[in-house]
């Protein structure tokens, strides 16, 4: 069943003080009606335990409100990598997270689609992906997180940056059905998707669905961007502040394969000092976008 409401809208939410004490204050402070969360350093392979009374908060919360909850694994993930040590860190960090996700009650854990570092491995990193991640999906529990692959920005050789790579990529994990799919706007538009033309939102998600199938779109980064289209540069900024604009996202909002997928802001926050952003803003915006494309009747209730 679609909510009549069309998709949650929500933000990567700030943690700090812990997950209940600090994350929901800060989610509900911003009106974030989706969250998701780092689980340790974004920038590190430590692995860290939860704390046992923040986690159940945080679970508990989460439900309370009917907030979707996820994980987004580090940024040095990268399964399809030379280095067998980078292989091995990446496989270890996305048991974990997953796991973690599961503790928490979590419907996914993102991970960057990664890049083969050198055009001559493509098909070697595809291979790799086959060899040492499906092996985790198949002992991951049927009922916990879905993994969702999020396109990158493109360079490096990147083993998905279009919605199309996606097809390979799947392919090589003999498309398990705990794998879904991350989509973010401003990587989608770095890697070439021209989603600022009219249409255009709306052309690159039939492709993607037409690419994977329906129902693995599992989650949507909405960021705006500061390059132009086909830069291969990730530089998110403001909701309309950037070289996308506004419009795209009413387009994104109102197409039917996102009638149930929440969808979050990686954009700067409150705490980045600019007057004019913010996570409030930003959801704000969407959320308006979001009722005016909706009937009537349910937008009042939303």
């Amino acid at each position: 069943m679609h909510s009549p409401d069309g998709p949650p809208i929500g933000a990567h939410i700030q943690v700090k003080g812990g997950l209940a004490t600090g994350g929901l204050r800060y989610a509900d402070a911003v009106g974030a009606r989706a969250v998701q969360v780092f689980v340790g350093n974004p920038r590190g392979w430590r692995l860290t335990a939860g704390t046992p009374r923040q986690d159940a908060l945080f679970t508990a919360g989460c439900a309370e409100r009917g907030v979707p909850s996820f994980i987004h694994t580090p940024f040095l993930v990268n399964v399809g990598s030379p280095t067998e040590a980078t292989v091995e860190q990446s496989i270890a960090s996305i048991t974990h997270n997953l796991a973690r996700g599961a503790e928490l009650g979590c419907r996914g854990v993102v991970v960057h689609a990664g890049s083969a570092v050198g055009e001559d491995r493509y098909e070697a990193a595809l291979r790799q992906l086959h060899e040492r991640l499906l092996p985790v999906l198949d002992a991951a529990p049927a009922d916990g997180p879905r993994l969702l692959v999020e396109p990158t920005a493109g360079g490096g050789r990147s083993l998905a940056a279009t919605v199309e790579d996606l097809g390979p990529y799947l392919a090589a994990l003999d498309g398990h059905p705990l794998v879904g799919v991350c989509f973010d706007t401003c990587h989608a538009w770095a890697a070439g998707h021209d989603v600022a033309v009219p249409g255009g939102m709306t052309a690159t998600l039939d492709a993607l669905e037409a690419t994977v199938g329906p129902g693995r779109l599992g989650l949507v980064h909405a960021n705006d961007s500061l390059d132009a289209c086909g830069s291969k540069r990730d530089r998110h900024t403001t909701i309309g502040a950037g070289t996308i604009g506004t419009a795209p996202f009413a387009e994104l909002l109102a197409h039917p394969a996102m009638a149930d997928v929440p969808v979050v802001v990686e954009t700067p926050s409150e705490l980045d000092g600019s007057p004019s952003a913010g996570h409030a803003r930003d959801i704000a915006l969407l959320r308006s976008l979001r009722d005016a494309g909706l009937p009537v009747a349910a937008a009042s209730a939303a």
